[in-house]
C-alpha cells in the first residue's frame, strides 16, 4: 500500500456506499475486449535509476522532429518559436495567475487575453473572439452546439475535407446530446457539392479551409447559399498561419470561425496542450462558449480588464451554460499573443509567404518525380501526393533514409480506400537541402 492513498478497508467502504460489490463492477459498461485479461508484461519493481535508463533507451529509438528533415502536418505544424516567447511566458505575473477569477490580482493575464481576442478577431475577419478554447477539435464541436442554440435546429453537415479528428470529436458530442450529424465522404480534390447538400433543417455547415487535404476554397458562394436558408457557416482553420495570406473566413461570409492556434507561439509538444480559437459575429456574442475578457474603467477612471462573459458550468447553472467542456488555454494563448505581437501584420504576411513559397518549391520538384502526383490545384503550405503503392510504407522507408516525410492519409482515414495518399507540409523551418533530401529519399523509395 506504499503508493496507494486508500486502505483496503476504505476502498471496501466506498464500494459499499455506491452499491458495487467489487472494483470490476465499475467497468461493467466498458467493452469486454478493451479490458486487460491480466497484469501488464512489466517487472513488478525496478529502482528509479533502472527505470530512467530503460525509458531513455526506448526514447533513443525515436527520431525527434528536429533531428531530421521534417514534413509532417495534418493539423499540427512545426514552426520556429522565437526564444523570446518562452522567456516572457515564464514571468511570474503570468505563471502565478492561473485563472483570472479575481481581476484585481490578474490584470496582466486579463490584458493579454483581451489583446489575444483582438488579434484573433482581426485574423479571422470576425467581430468578436473569446479567450480561447482547449484545441481546434473541441472548438469545432462547440461551434456546432452554438449553431444549434442560435438556429434551434439539431442537425449539422460536415464537409468531407474536415480533419477526421475534428469530425470524430463533433460526432462524439453530438451522439451524447442526441443531435444529428451528416458527414460527407473524404474529398481529396475538394469537388464535393456542399451547396447542393444544403437544406432548411440544418443548423450549420462545417467546412475547413485549407482543408484536411490542403485544398484552398473560395467560400463566398457557400456563405451566400447558407444565408439564404438560414444555415450558419462554420469555418475551421487548422493552420492559422495561412490567414497571413488567405482571405479571412469572416470576409468570405462565415458566421463562426474556429481553429487551432498551435502554429503561432506554440511547439508541437507531443500533441498538446494546444490552443483552440473561436470567433463569431457580435449578434451571436451571448451564445459564445467559454470566457470573454472585456475592457472597462475602475472607480477612479483608470483602464482595467475583467471577465465580461464567463458562461461555463463552473460559473453558472449547468443547464444554462454555453459550454460544459471548454474553458480556455491561458498559457498557450499568451504564447500566441506574444508571438503575434512580435511578428506584427507585416511579419505575419512575410512568414506566410515563406511557408507558401517553400511548399510550392517542393511540390514543383515532386511533380517531376516519376510515380508521384500532386492532387491540389491550390494550397498554402500543405498538399496531398498520390504515390505508387502504400503511402504508409513509403513513409516508413523514407524515415529509414533520414526524412520524416508526412502523414499517410490511411493513418487518419483507415477505411476510406486512400492508402496511396500522403499529406506533406513544408514550413519556414525547411531548407533547400531538406527539400532536396525529401525528393531524393522519395525517388529512392519508389524505385526500391
Amino acid at each position: 500500500m506504499r503508493y496507494l492513498p486508500l486502505s483496503l478497508q476504505e476502498r471496501d467502504d466506498m464500494l459499499l456506499r455506491i452499491g458495487a460489490a467489487a472494483i470490476d463492477d465499475l467497468y461493467a459498461d466498458a467493452p469486454r475486449d478493451a479490458l486487460l485479461k491480466g497484469p501488464l508484461d512489466l517487472p513488478l519493481r525496478k529502482t528509479e535509476p533502472e527505470v530512467e535508463r530503460r525509458l531513455a533507451a526506448l526514447a533513443a529509438k525515436n527520431v525527434a522532429a528536429g533531428a531530421a528533415p521534417f514534413f509532417v502536418g495534418a493539423g499540427a505544424y512545426k514552426h520556429h518559436v522565437p526564444a523570446t516567447v518562452d522567456h516572457l511566458i515564464q514571468r511570474s505575473e503570468f505563471l502565478t495567475a492561473y485563472t483570472p477569477y479575481q481581476p484585481e490580482i490578474s490584470q496582466g493575464t486579463l490584458q493579454v487575453l483581451f489583446e489575444f481576442q483582438t488579434q484573433v478577431a482581426n485574423l479571422t475577419g470576425m467581430e468578436v473572439a473569446n479567450a480561447s478554447m482547449y484545441d481546434g477539435s473541441t472548438a469545432t464541436a462547440e461551434a456546432i452546439l452554438m449553431a444549434h442554440r442560435v438556429t434551434r435546429r439539431r442537425k449539422a453537415l460536415l464537409s468531407g475535407g474536415l480533419h477526421p479528428h475534428y469530425a470524430e470529436t463533433a460526432r462524439t458530442l453530438s451522439d451524447m446530446a442526441e443531435d444529428e450529424i451528416a458527414i460527407l465522404p473524404p474529398d481529396p480534390r475538394a469537388s464535393e457539392d456542399l451547396i447542393g447538400a444544403l437544406d432548411s433543417g440544418l443548423s450549420c455547415v462545417v467546412v475547413q479551409n485549407p482543408d484536411f487535404f490542403g485544398n484552398l476554397r473560395d467560400l463566398t458562394p457557400l456563405a451566400e447559399a447558407c444565408r439564404a436558408k438560414g444555415v450558419l457557416l462554420v469555418v475551421v482553420v487548422t493552420e492559422i498561419l495561412s490567414l497571413g495570406l488567405v482571405e479571412a473566413p469572416g470576409t468570405m461570409g462565415a458566421d463562426i470561425v474556429v481553429g487551432e492556434g498551435q502554429s503561432i507561439g506554440n511547439g508541437l509538444n507531443f500533441g498538446g496542450p494546444y490552443l483552440g480559437l473561436f470567433a463569431t459575429r457580435e449578434k451571436y456574442l451571448r451564445q459564445t462558449p467559454g470566457r470573454l475578457c472585456g475592457q472597462t474603467v475602475d472607480a477612479d477612471g483608470r483602464r482595467g480588464f475583467v471577465l465580461t462573459l464567463s458562461t461555463r458550468e463552473q460559473h453558472i447553472r449547468r443547464e444554462k451554460a454555453t459550454s460544459n467542456i471548454c474553458t480556455n488555454s491561458g498559457l498557450c494563448a499568451l504564447a500566441f499573443s506574444i508571438h503575434m505581437a512580435m511578428l506584427g501584420e507585416t511579419g505575419l504576411k512575410q512568414l506566410a509567404l515563406i511557408n507558401h513559397a517553400n511548399a510550392v518549391s517542393l511540390a514543383e520538384a515532386l511533380e517531376k518525380t516519376s510515380g508521384v502526383e500532386v492532387l491540389n490545384r491550390s494550397f498554402f503550405n500543405e498538399f496531398t501526393l498520390r504515390v505508387k503503392g502504400s503511402a504508409a510504407q513509403v513513409v516508413e522507408g523514407m524515415a529509414e533514409r533520414g526524412v520524416l516525410a508526412g502523414v499517410p492519409v490511411s493513418r487518419l482515414l483507415p477505411k476510406a480506400g486512400l492508402d496511396d495518399l500522403l499529406l506533406v507540409a513544408s514550413s519556414e523551418v525547411n531548407t533547400d537541402e531538406d527539400r532536396a533530401a525529401f525528393v531524393t529519399a522519395l525517388t529512392e523509395e519508389l524505385r526500391a
